[in-house]
């Protein structure tokens, strides 16, 4: 077992280490307080859910702006210094988060979050493209996965505990996690941007995202994802507040839930690489995106802590299909001299989910029931799942028709 360990290391790039080692520290850090912002957020301002989710929304809408930003940025600039910006502002943010008093004040930190979110994220997906070849960037995606998840294991758990009797320890956990990775990628990691580009790239790059969105197939694929991923994200920003309301359910118990999460990333995440790898990757997907419904429906079966961790099982097992797949189909397709603006619209499809899901659920649980935002989520599931399933199906045939006119 050791020496299969040893011969994974040398496949792979140092930096690519420094990576992953990096984001198992940030994500430690800050799922002590993630899972549990909208309890932090809902008992500090005393207001509705729908208007407490409604915060989420403004950091993800702002996201939506900023993905375009960081795809242009990531292009032109590198990958590097967006990376390191993003992650030092989202630690000082965290600080004077458990500050904030007022709807205002969270509002406008959540805006600056949404500024900030996916520099990291479009730079960091560019810089791995970047450093492994095609035919390892399914596994190098399942590695990242793996090593944040494990950082998630720990945190949501400690967090519980620690939120419960302060929230200030949980915020500066959060900070301390961020500006290590930040310091790391700074002092030891280099750019990977090549920027001898040739007059035809450079005209390619300075036509913005024309090309990007020329790609009628990419585009479907991705409104198609952000729709399916607002069943998730209504489970990833509500749960924790369902529970608590409806069934009493403390945080240092509903911890847990999202540390089975990332166990389960972490122990099942290649058994499950090696299965979907041999697949078409928009088939794969859109099997995913119907666990995915699948796990968000059953909570409204569900009225106790064990019904709710069997919810998030399910509900992984989606991530675990979905979430590499995705990444390495949108790696493998997109020209290297754009790759971060392909990256920065696969996020829009994130973004979509993050804004979309608070708001979609904070509406079926003020207006209709609270049940109704699980039901709400298998529906938008399945819906993902056949639209996905559709894409595949078209490309499936118009292959056959070229392989037919060739022969």
């Amino acid at each position: 077992m050791l020496q299969r360990f040893r011969t994974i290391y040398h496949e792979y790039p140092p930096q690519f280490w420094l990576m992953v080692s990096g984001i198992f520290i940030s994500t430690a850090g800050g799922s002590m307080i993630g899972p549990f912002l909208m309890i932090y957020a809902s008992q500090k301002l005393g207001l509705p859910l729908s208007t407490v989710a409604t915060l989420i929304t403004i950091n993800a809408g702002t996201g939506l702006i900023s993905s375009f930003l960081a795809g242009s940025l990531a292009d032109k600039v590198g990958r590097k210094s967006i990376m390191v910006i993003s992650l030092l502002t989202n630690g000082i943010i965290y600080l004077f988060m458990m500050r904030a008093e007022t709807y205002a004040a969270f509002a406008f930190l959540m805006f600056l979050t949404g500024l900030a979110n996916p520099l990291y994220q479009v730079g960091a997906d560019a810089m791995l493209a970047d450093l492994i070849p095609a035919e390892k960037r399914t596994d190098a995606y399942a590695i990242n996965r793996v090593l944040n998840n494990a950082g998630f294991a720990i945190g949501p758990s400690v967090g519980g505990f620690v939120a419960s009797q302060s929230y200030d320890l949980a915020f500066y956990a959060a900070a301390a996690g961020m500006a290590t990775y930040s310091a790391l990628l700074f002092f030891f990691a280099r750019e990977t941007l090549v920027k001898n580009l040739s007059k035809t790239n450079s005209a390619k790059i300075d036509s913005g995202y024309a090309q990007v969105f020329r790609d009628r197939e990419y585009i479907a694929f991705v409104l198609t994802t952000g729709l399916g991923l607002i069943a998730p994200g209504m489970l990833w920003v509500l749960l924790a507040v369902y529970a608590k309301t409806n069934y009493g359910l403390p945080e240092n118990q509903f911890g847990w839930i999202p540390t089975t999460n990332a166990l389960m990333c972490v122990f099942v995440q290649y058994f499950i690489t090696r299965i979907t790898r041999r697949h078409p990757a928009l088939f794969i997907v859109s099997v995913g995106m119907l666990v995915y419904g699948l796990g968000v429906g059953s909570v409204a079966l569900m009225s106790g802590f064990w019904g709710f961790w069997l919810s998030m099982v399910i509900l992984t097992f989606g991530e675990l299909i979905v979430v590499p797949t995705a990444s390495t189909y949108v790696a493998n397709i997109s020209p290297a001299d754009l790759r971060g603006r392909y990256m920065s619209v696969y996020w829009l499809a994130w973004g979509i989910s993050r804004a979309g899901a608070p708001l979609i659920g904070g509406w079926l649980n003020d207006n209709i029931s609270p049940h109704a935002i699980w039901y709400g989520g298998f529906t938008i599931g399945l819906v993902s799942a056949i639209g996905l399933m559709s894409i595949y199906w078209l490309k499936q045939k118009q292959q056959a028709e070229i392989d037919t006119i060739s022969s």
